[in-house]
């Protein structure tokens, strides 16, 4: 596995104990809908009520009560953080 090859590098280069705790897995979520979530954590909830309208309007409900969230850059600068938002869906069969 290639993130398993950049490990031994690393480890090598940067010695750390904690590298033995990591481990590698594949998530595969099915259909989901996801946002590009830009800024502080505390707005999240307005991201997450447009995923809901376009779910809804999409025909699709969550099938999970829990998200994922994918973070792509530092939490240093608050205004400039991006986080992917992510939950499974499925098709309303509802009416």
């Amino acid at each position: 596995m290639y993130l398993l090859r950049l490990l031994i590098i690393v480890k090598k280069k940067k010695p750390n104990i904690l590298y033995d705790e990591i481990s590698f897995e594949e998530i595969e979520d099915g259909k989901s809908i996801q946002i590009l979530h830009i800024g502080s954590y505390d707005n999240e909830p307005e991201s997450f009520e447009m995923m809901d309208k376009l779910a809804n309007e999409s025909n699709l409900t969550r099938t999970a009560d829990y998200h994922r969230e994918i973070y792509l850059t530092s939490k240093a600068v608050t205004e400039k953080q991006k986080t992917i938002l992510r939950y499974m869906v499925g098709i309303n069969n509802i009416g």
